[in-house]
Order: C-alpha cells, then sequence, then structure tokens
C-alpha cells in the first residue's frame, strides 16, 4: 500500500518543470562562475568590457528567461527571483534592483488594469461587446476581425497597454457567449492572444501608441542631429501597422481556427443582452468620462511633446493614475476592488523593469548589442538593416522595448554610414519590430493581460509565437526592400 502511495506521488511530480526550474538554476551558475568574457570592439576600435556585474546580469536574464517560457513558478514569483538574485549576488544594490519593481511604467500598467476593472464593474464593457457582437454577426472569423480593427485603431490615439485592459473585459465577455465555459478552446486562444499582437501592431502607427517612438526619435535626433515629426512618423508606419494587423487576423484564421463557424442566435442574443442592460447608468458615464478626459489629456500632451519645442508634459503616469484616485473618490471602487488586481501580472512587469534596467547598467545590454551588429559590419544593406531588426525584436522580447531600442540605435546609426545604410530606415524597421514582441510575456503588457484569461499557457505563448515572429520578419524586410522606397524614404547613401 505505501508503494502504491508513492507512485500516485511521482506520477503527480511535474518532471519538466522541476528539469526547467533547473536548467535555469544551472544556467545562471554556469554564466555567473565563468571566466572572464572577450570584450566587444566597435567599428571604431573602442573595446567595451564585460564586468561581473554585467555576466551577472546576463546569468539573471537566462534563469528569468527559462523560468517564464516554462512557468516552473507562477511568472511574478519569477520577477521577485530577478530582484532577490541580483541583491544575493551583488549585482546591483538592493536598493536599485527592487526599487525598479515600483518603476513608474509599472504603475501605468496598474492604473491601465484598474480601468479595465472599472469597465467590467459598471457594466460598460458587456454594453459594448453586445453592441459589438449586434454589429459584426454571428461569423467567428468576423469577430476575430472585428476585435483586433477595435484594438488597432484604438491603438494609435491611446497607449497599447490601456488598450488592452480596455479590451481585455470585452472580450471576455464575448468569449461567454461561444458556449465552452471558462475552457481553453482554439477561438479562446486566438481572441486573447490576437488581442496582445493586434495591439502592438496598432501602437506602431502614432507616437501615441507607446513611449518607444518618442525615445527612438531622441536617439536619433542626438545622432543624426535630424528631426522626424509626427506625421512623418504615421506616414511611413501606418501601412505596416495595418498590413500586420490584417495579416494577424488571417494568422490566426488559419493556426487557431475556431472550433465553431458559426455561434448561432448570437447576433439576436446579443440584442436581447443588450436590451436587458437598461439605459446607461450614471456610474457608467462617470466612468466613461474620467477615461475620456485622461485619453485625451495623454494624446494631447504627446502631440504636444513634439510639436512645441521645450514643452515638458506631465508624466503619462500621473495622468493615468488620476483616474484611479477618481474612481475611488466617485465611488466605482471601494477598497475590495483592489483584490481583483491581477498581482502576479503587474509583478510580472516589475520583474522585467527590474532585469531591463539591470542589463543597461551594469552594460551587458551594450556589450550583447555591439557583439551582434559588429557580425554584420561588412555585410550588405539589407542583411545589416535586418539583423538590427532581428536583435531589436529579440531584446524586446525580454527587456522594454524602450531599452532594447535604446541599446541597439546608437550603435547601428553609428555603423550604418560605413555600409552606406540610411538612418531613417534603421530607425523605422527597429520601431517596427520593438512594437510586437510576440515570444514572451514580458515582452510587452499587452501580452501579460491576455495571459490573465487562463485560455494559453507561457510554452504556447512562445511556440506560436515563433511563426508570428518570423512572419513580423518578412513584412519588415518587404518595407525595407520596396515599400519605403516607394513612398520615398531614402534607404541608401547614395
Amino acid at each position: 500500500m505505501p508503494s502504491d502511495i508513492q507512485e500516485a506521488a511521482d506520477r503527480n511530480i511535474n518532471w519538466g518543470k522541476i528539469a526547467a526550474l533547473l536548467t535555469g538554476v544551472l544556467l545562471f551558475f554556469i554564466v555567473y562562475y565563468s571566466p572572464s568574457w572577450p570584450d566587444a570592439v566597435d567599428p571604431m576600435g573602442k573595446h567595451f568590457e564585460l564586468t561581473q556585474a554585467g555576466k551577472g546580469a546576463i546569468a539573471v536574464f537566462l534563469l528569468a528567461g527559462t523560468w517564464w517560457v516554462f512557468e516552473v513558478v507562477p511568472i511574478g514569483v519569477t520577477s521577485l527571483a530577478i530582484g532577490v538574485l541580483q541583491a544575493l549576488f551583488l549585482i546591483r544594490p538592493a536598493s536599485a534592483a527592487f526599487k525598479d519593481f515600483m518603476d513608474p511604467s509599472v504603475m501605468f500598467i496598474f492604473g491601465s488594469i484598474v480601468i479595465g476593472l472599472v469597465f467590467t464593474k459598471t457594466g460598460l464593457t458587456r454594453r459594448l461587446a453586445y453592441k459589438m457582437l449586434s454589429i459584426v454577426g454571428e461569423s467567428t472569423s468576423m469577430i476575430y476581425l472585428g476585435c483586433f480593427l477595435v484594438t488597432s485603431a484604438l491603438a494609435h490615439i491611446m497607449a497599447h497597454t490601456a488598450v488592452a485592459a480596455t479590451i481585455y473585459p470585452l472580450l471576455v465577455a464575448i468569449y461567454s457567449l461561444y458556449g465552452e465555459g471558462d475552457k481553453p478552446t482554439k477561438f479562446g486562444k486566438g481572441l486573447f492572444i490576437g488581442m496582445a499582437y493586434v495591439a502592438g501592431a496598432g501602437s506602431i502607427v502614432t507616437l501615441l501608441g507607446a513611449a518607444r517612438g518618442a525615445v527612438a526619435i531622441g536617439f536619433y535626433k542626438d545622432v543624426v542631429h535630424q528631426d522626424i515629426g509626427f506625421f512623418q512618423l504615421s506616414y511611413y508606419m501606418f501601412p505596416i501597422g495595418w498590413i500586420m494587423t490584417f495579416l494577424l487576423w488571417i494568422f490566426f484564421l488559419v493556426f487557431m481556427k475556431p472550433e465553431k463557424k458559426t455561434i448561432p442566435g448570437l447576433k439576436e442574443r446579443a440584442k436581447a443582452l443588450y436590451k436587458e442592460l437598461g439605459g446607461i447608468t450614471r456610474k457608467e458615464v462617470l466612468a466613461a468620462s474620467i477615461v475620456g478626459i485622461c485619453i485625451v489629456a495623454l494624446a494631447i500632451f504627446a502631440y504636444m511633446k513634439t510639436a512645441v519645442p521645450g514643452f515638458v508634459p506631465p508624466h503619462k503616469t500621473a495622468v493615468i493614475l488620476v483616474s484611479t484616485i477618481l474612481f475611488f473618490i466617485t465611488g466605482i471602487l471601494d477598497i475590495n476592488d483592489l483584490e481583483e488586481i491581477p498581482w502576479n501580472i503587474i509583478l510580472l512587469f516589475a520583474g522585467a523593469m527590474s532585469i531591463g534596467f539591470c542589463l543597461w547598467e551594469t552594460g551587458a545590454a551594450e556589450w550583447l548589442a555591439i557583439n551582434w551588429l559588429a557580425m554584420f559590419q561588412n555585410a550588405h544593406w539589407f542583411v545589416f538593416i535586418m539583423s538590427i531588426a532581428f536583435f531589436v525584436m529579440m531584446m524586446t522580447n525580454f527587456i522594454m522595448n524602450v531599452a532594447a531600442i535604446a541599446i541597439s540605435l546608437p550603435v547601428a546609426l553609428v555603423i550604418a554610414p560605413y555600409l552606406g545604410v540610411a538612418g531613417e530606415v534603421i530607425l523605422f524597421s527597429s520601431l517596427v519590430v520593438a512594437g510586437m514582441p510576440f515570444l514572451l510575456l514580458v515582452g510587452a503588457a499587452p501580452n501579460a493581460i491576455a495571459y490573465d484569461s487562463g485560455q494559453f499557457t507561457t510554452a504556447e505563448f512562445f511556440l506560436w509565437g515563433i511563426p508570428a515572429s518570423i512572419l513580423l520578419m518578412i513584412v519588415t524586410g518587404f518595407a525595407v526592400y520596396f515599400l519605403w522606397p516607394m513612398m520615398g524614404m531614402p534607404i541608401t547613401l547614395s
């Protein structure tokens, strides 16, 4: 009898997770205690040493990446390990490692998630979902398309994090009518992963979709001494953002084809449920007004920052947290609602910020960028541009896309003239891939928000992200070689 109990216990042990956990730990110790690595050398002959702290940053990076992909512990717990390892192994001071967990970007994600919570609690989410379904009809392929179009369009005028937090509860309401309960399905996977991907595609079109655009333009101006305007960016990015939106729709129809072609009676049911909601309540109007004012303020400030020289706007986190405070002042939310916040997701991004700053401040990120780009300094101009795009795409899956651009763009812009490559194409190709990290949840807030649906695992997200990333590189290559030259973008210095 005891042997039967032992056999049952052994069957319940997830040996795959244990292997992944130990692999992450082994990678950490191998890298951290390995002998000194060779310096990185840029095209000007300048040497960049990889310090012990830099090796430690790469070691933490590898452990966290392994644990995140295989989800050996809750993703938020892996984030805590990032801060703990930095402090224990003296990679960075604890005051720096753990301060990142309250970085303004993390608080922005918190504020965005609260907006989604408010939309759900007040009933605005269901109202929007039922209205949308009554328009797009009963075809699951059209439901995909309708959700993706709304998500992409909204990401033109507001931060893609806020868009995902707003759209997420709407998708939950839509999926509840699919008839499968909370059970994971291909339709559920496509709906939520697709929302995350498309939020990134829409966010590249304007400077309002994410901070990465303004940061990249700032670096470009410092290195090349040329400015890129708000509308110039949109002119080149608009076709790419929408090509990706429609291609992703086709991608999910092929790879995550819904189990049901239609949901019979859905349109009439949606109309009936909409009527049951009755008239718009005072709380719905108040919530929509607060969110609307914040979005308009963010859009105005973002535009003025690029259009008005010397204008310094309030930080976007402060603006969005005003909405959080107002939700509690007006009684829309109360103390009990704080328990509904997905702290696992917020911790995930806190850890992503911490590892990003760790790689940046220790010089490890710069060392990686120079070693990678130096391999292509004598390559054909197209290969060089695509190598930059590939590096940014990979890095932005692990660290903040702003940081991925910050470490690669200055180096690439220095190498580019030697190959006769214009700076504009480096800037725009980097921005395209930085906006669409399809491999890991930490790559972008919409990825993590979608994960809260329970429709997919981190491993599934990673596996489906591989063909999606290949698609992204193909579209980027098409833009670089054909589309942008036709639109008037200088590609080579001739």
